[in-house]
């Protein structure tokens, strides 16, 4: 893997005289307190500023502070005009331009194209304070106040939408958002190394136009540098074998049984050209126009873009966009453990910006108390964008550097009762695996490290998770640790030790997990673990809960809609739901986020798991309202508004024989009233039970009952990206 510039070991600009901010700036009555005349970096989000490392604003933000710079915030700016992007005046150096921690489009607008009617990043959850496509929006703003100043733009929303991508909402193909945003440089996943050294070199007096090697960036070009090797994209896509599907009421198999060999991956690519020095060697993906006009291109572009995103072996992409190229570099090289510390141990306030006053906010209320302890995820899940914006390889903290942070929050967190609500991340119990080899690691091109089956060269040792978690909990004052974030199980049956621990120790009640679905067609497409490997987790589950004298329950999150779901799946998902006594409340139906694999195959009805061709494997879509509207249905199955739509679906399904009343059945042959079909139950002979009763998925242990008082949980939407 290549070598980086450690990334706190330049020489702090001279800025560095004026000291550390007890908040960044948000006006200048607070930049005339801290004796600037100006600011170096002004960084605009469509986020509130809460001075907390998981707020992307405010890590970004204290890393440069941290480099002698003087940062200043503009939040959720009014975008109708330039005037609040002149409120801190003329940054010295760039505008760094972020839509914040979600898309704005999937802020905004749920699955079903609905305006949602509250914002959990805006103080007091007020909807509203960003427009569409806000990176957009503000680079012109931005632009309009200061003409000249160079304008960066980075985050989630501009990692996803760095090449020519399929728009879900617009429903079309939209242009890279780099020439959209008339912005200078992107900068795409998790930046800090990007950022840091641009703004060093700016500062050094480069201009942005002359700064063209920084891993991490893209930008606009008419032209291609005389020692830069072009290769098509069609001499990289040469796939090996295709590993057959496997069976999802199978246990994920174990490498150790089956070796893996170099080709047994879903995917597998072997350059013609591999001899070329990856250094100096560009790929030319199908233009903007071609994306647009063929879907088959289209296929083949995403195929090609997700080969390249393995930081040990990635080369620069272009695309040609009219007469320009957005050239994209190789991805950012991860940070170490010390750089991963340090970053996390910056002066952070942990609470939002004294101007926001006693307003609440919902994602700070959510995540106050929790602590990120890695990045990165290497499952591959097709629909999700965590690959293509922080990458597969997994960054983590050290022990000490996470216990250090328990301690600040115990000590000086205001309102903390001795509860830490999630030690985590992308993904709860990736901390610290990673390939056995460095070699191989940076040479790998597998899509996922755990499908279709665990690689044999992957580490799924627990004890340093499970070292931290208890640690953790033997701290003075901290009463319990909870782990919220999402739990690989495919991962966790390899460590019995771990389950225990969890089960043990740190479930409060009942623990969410994402199966996403039981039939192989979506699973294969999903490329996530079949139902066998989650009965198995859960037999664990029940055991380990059992011998700690607790009743425990298991939530399993599904997926309607995704690509290659039937509705003949739909209905066997149901089946499942009611034979094991679920009874979703909120259910996510699949939203195709820019540049995830699963968006290509819901936009050209093909694979790009496998080769992609005029005649290569198609894929169904789920794309029809009607049918994303029963689809849905098919997971709420019990709430009573939704049985007009099975009865009609299961009639033209030659299934009519799952109507009717008794248990068997699915849904009843009769409606309710309007007064009581608001009680949304599956069985109006019976009261609304508990939720506990109604979902058996662990042992009840002979001396503990559910409080009465106890609230009805529910599965709540993720945010895909």
């Amino acid at each position: 893997m290549p070598s980086s510039t450690p990334l706190f070991s330049y020489r702090k600009f001279w800025a560095k005289r004026f000291g550390t901010a007890a908040v960044l700036p948000m006006s200048r009555e607070e930049m005339d307190d801290l004796g600037w005349d100006s600011c170096d970096i002004i960084l605009v989000t469509g986020d509130a500023y809460i001075d907390h490392p998981s707020f992307g604003m405010a890590l970004i933000g204290r890393l440069l502070e941290s480099q002698g710079f003087r940062v200043g915030i503009i939040s959720q700016p009014d975008w109708h005009s330039k005037e609040a992007f002149t409120a801190l005046g003329k940054p010295n150096l760039f505008f760094g331009i972020t839509a914040g921690n979600m898309d704005s489009m999937v802020n905004r607008y749920t699955s079903d194209k609905k305006i949602r009617s509250n914002d959990a990043y805006t103080a007091s959850g007020e909807a509203g304070k960003r427009p569409d496509r806000s990176v957009i929006v503000y680079a012109q703003r931005a632009r309009e106040a200061f003409k000249g100043v160079p304008v960066v733009i980075g985050g989630i929303e501009a990692s996803l939408r760095r090449i020519a991508h399929y728009d879900y909402w617009s429903e079309k193909v939209r242009r890279s958002v780099l020439p959209d945003s008339k912005a200078d440089m992107l900068l795409f996943g998790n930046a800090e190394r990007a950022i840091v050294e641009l703004a060093h070199r700016l500062a050094q007096g480069e201009t942005i136009a002359e700064i063209r090697d920084i891993r991490g960036s893209g930008f606009m070009t008419q032209s291609i540098p005389d020692n830069v090797t072009v290769i098509n994209s069609t001499d990289v896509d040469q796939p090996g074998r295709v590993e057959a599907h496997i069976d999802p009421y199978q246990q994920t198999p174990d490498c150790k049984d089956k070796p893996e060999s170099a080709n047994d991956n879903i995917v597998q690519f072997e350059s013609r050209r591999s001899k070329l020095d990856r250094d100096t060697t560009v790929i030319r993906l199908p233009t903007y126009d071609q994306v647009v006009n063929d879907t088959v291109s289209y296929a083949h572009t995403s195929r090609v873009f997700h080969l390249e995103t393995n930081p040990g072996n990635a080369r620069a992409l272009m695309q040609q966009h009219g007469k320009r190229l957005v050239w994209l570099n190789p991805p950012p090289e991860p940070l170490t453990t010390d750089e991963f510390d340090r970053l996390f141990e910056l002066p952070y306030t942990r609470l939002p910006h004294p101007s926001y006053g006693q307003a609440k906010m919902p994602a700070y209320e959510m995540i106050r108390f929790s602590i990120n302890i890695m990045r990165g995820c290497f499952g591959g899940c097709t629909f999700c964008s965590i690959t293509e914006h922080e990458g597969r390889v997994i960054q983590s903290r050290s022990e000490d550097s996470v216990i250090h942070e328990i301690e600040n929050i115990r000590d000086n967190v205001p309102g903390f009762t001795g509860h830490i609500s999630d030690l985590g991340g992308p993904t709860a119990n990736m901390y610290r695996l990673s390939c056995k080899s460095k070699k191989i690691e940076s040479s790998c091109r597998r899509l996922s490290c755990v499908y279709p089956g665990i690689c044999e060269n992957l580490n799924t040792d627990h004890k340093p998770l499970i070292s931290l978690y208890r640690r953790a909990r033997s701290l003075p004052g901290i009463k319990k640790i909870f782990i919220a974030s999402g739990l690989r199980y495919d991962l966790a049956v390899e460590s019995p030790e771990y389950v225990k621990e969890l089960v043990t120790h740190h479930v409060g009640g009942y623990l969410k997990i994402a199966p996403e679905h039981t039939e192989q067609g979506p699973l294969s497409k999903m490329m996530k673990p079949g139902i066998g490997t989650y009965d198995r987790f859960k037999e664990m589950f029940e055991k380990y809960s059992e011998l700690a004298g607790k009743e425990q329950y298991l939530i399993p999150y599904f997926i309607s809609a995704h690509p290659g779901t039937t509705d003949e799946d739909m209905l066997n998902l149901a089946l499942w739901l009611k034979k094991n006594n679920f009874r979703p409340d909120q259910v996510q139906a699949f939203l195709p986020t820019p540049l995830a694999i699963a968006s290509a195959m819901y936009h050209t009805g093909k694979n790009p798991l496998k080769s992609i061709s005029r005649t290569s494997e198609t894929v169904n879509t789920v794309s029809g309202a009607k049918q994303r509207r029963l689809h849905k249905a098919f997971l709420r199955y019990h709430a009573a508004e939704n049985w007009p739509l099975l009865r009609e679906a299961l009639k033209k399904m030659g299934r009519a024989d799952l109507i009717g009343n008794g248990k068997r059945h699915l849904v009843p042959n009769w409606q309710p009233s309007a007064s009581q079909s608001k009680t949304k139950t599956g069985d109006q002979t019976k009261p609304k039970t508990n939720y506990f009763a109604q979902h058996k998925t662990a042992v009840k242990p002979a001396k503990r009952q559910p409080k009465k008082s106890q609230k009805q949980p529910h599965t709540k939407q993720r945010n895909q990206p």
